[in-house]
């Protein structure tokens, strides 16, 4: 990095003191027409990748990770959806791309691509020298059927197997702090013995990196920072853009703000590895003022390079992942990093403005993961949160009759709504089981979102037309 370039670089302490400077502002910006908002770019990315340094193996990795959670299907739509098979060639096309272009990082899980992401990822990338990628994988053992220390470690061992490997670069502890919380967390890796395990592992160095990705209970997160002198963390995975740095707690009160887990991973110099960086593409398919405003700052850089680039500055992160289902997804991604262009003070203070005037639409934090899914009764749970968020963003929910476009407005909600979610799959047949919330890392009360919203439409099917 040159001198002018390190002089650009905030100081976490510089970037902490800009980001305390937040404040309602008035923009006055007119919306941009949908189809601006949705073009995508085509340019060749022709930089040269921004890398960061793992302090304690001295890996290179690339700013830019590859999450293999939303690989293409064979119908064009990520294999996360419905039952379509995991589109192959595209999933080595896309890996091809990646490594060419500099990326060096693929995050996967066994619970991704209803199980079969390890697998696709393993033979995408076994088409590539050992030592030209990293691989990071979790010990997904949410289920109580697989807390055994038997099933815990077969876990484990089938990942290497799917991946193609004899050793992992990256694991990780995956989601500690959800469901039960501290007890979940017990029983998931410490009563069985196989965090225990996974340490004996790594010093026998088939896990080159040991580390754990949090959402939910912030009891569990600062439990094991406590015992970060005995674990000694690797890297940790959190969630963390602009929205959730000082709003993630005032979105749901049961989430933690990403400047508290931040901070507190920063002050033990624990690398950060950065995921849902577009809180599930709420911060790509922002609400149309808010789309202006970003644009008219720089109109030749996309909406979700705000997201990637305010992730990209924090000194500390060493990666930030994506989950990438087009082309068009990875290149744009690849132009933000291949070099990263560092905020400046200003351009945070002007995020932080920008997450101030988000907050005034009233979104559902869904992060389109679907791990409240499958649902006992067939409901399309994050396609019914989804839908009602695009018509917030869009102006479509027209609260009275004398909304100036409320004809407009409720004919694009009811359209959109059973194009979007077959009949027996809307909220009208929730029952109300709640076994959909406890696997939710937002927190949300999806039973209690889903009668609002099944209610809202039933109102508007009373309206007159």
């Amino acid at each position: 990095m040159s001198n002018q370039d390190h002089k650009k670089m905030l100081s976490r302490r510089d970037f902490l003191k800009t980001m305390g400077v937040a404040g309602m502002a008035a923009t006055g910006l007119s919306a941009c027409a949908n189809s601006e908002k949705r073009a995508a770019a085509v340019a060749e990315p022709t930089g040269e990748m921004t890398y960061r340094t793992n302090p304690s193996t001295g890996d290179r990795v690339s700013l830019l990770g590859f999450g293999m959670m939303r690989l293409p299907s064979v119908g064009g739509r990520s294999a996360r959806e419905g039952n379509e098979e995991i589109d192959q060639e595209m999933v080595n096309e896309l890996v091809d791309y990646a490594i060419a272009h500099g990326v060096n990082y693929f995050d996967t899980s066994p619970a991704y691509c209803r199980g079969k992401s390890e697998h696709a990822t393993g033979i995408a990338l076994s088409r590539h020298p050992r030592d030209s990628y990293f691989i990071a994988t979790k010990l997904s053992n949410f289920a109580p059927s697989s807390w055994s220390r038997e099933a815990s470690i077969a876990m484990y061992r089938n990942s290497m197997k799917e991946l193609q490997v004899d050793y992992l670069d990256y694991l990780l502890l995956h989601g500690i702090g959800m469901g039960d919380g501290m007890e979940e967390f017990e029983n998931r890796y410490m009563k069985n013995g196989i965090l225990d395990f996974l340490l004996e592992e790594r010093e026998a160095g088939r896990i080159r990196n040991l580390g754990f990705s949090y959402h939910g209970d912030v009891r569990v997160f600062d439990y094991l920072l406590s015992r970060h002198d005995k674990y000694k963390w690797d890297f940790v995975q959190i969630q963390l853009n602009y929205l959730d740095w000082k709003y993630a707690k005032q979105i749901n009160p049961r989430n933690t703000d990403a400047e508290y887990l931040y901070n507190e991973l920063a002050k033990r110099n624990i690398p950060v590895v950065v995921m849902e960086p577009l809180l599930g593409g709420r911060l790509s398919n922002v609400p149309s003022t808010i789309f202006a405003r970003l644009k008219q700052r720089e109109p030749e850089r996309s909406v979700a390079s705000w997201a990637f680039r305010f992730a990209g500055s924090l000194p500390g992160v060493h990666t930030v992942l994506s989950g990438m289902t087009r082309m068009e997804h990875l290149q744009d991604n690849l132009r933000t990093y291949s070099p990263l262009k560092l905020l400046t003070e200003d351009d945070f203070a002007f995020l932080q403005e920008t997450a101030t005037l988000m907050m005034s639409f009233d979104t559902i934090p869904c992060n389109d993961c679907k791990y409240c899914m499958p649902c006992p009764y067939g409901l399309d749970i994050p396609a019914i949160l989804l839908h009602y968020n695009k018509c917030l963003n869009e102006g479509n929910i027209p609260e009275s009759t004398q909304d100036a476009n409320y004809r407009s407005a409720r004919r694009a909600f009811l359209v959109g709504y059973d194009r979007s979610v077959p009949k027996l799959r809307q909220a009208s047949h929730c029952i109300g089981c709640n076994q959909c919330s406890p696997h939710c890392p937002q927190r949300i009360n999806i039973p209690a979102e889903l009668r609002r919203i099944d209610a809202y439409v039933e109102r508007l099917k009373q309206e007159i037309r």
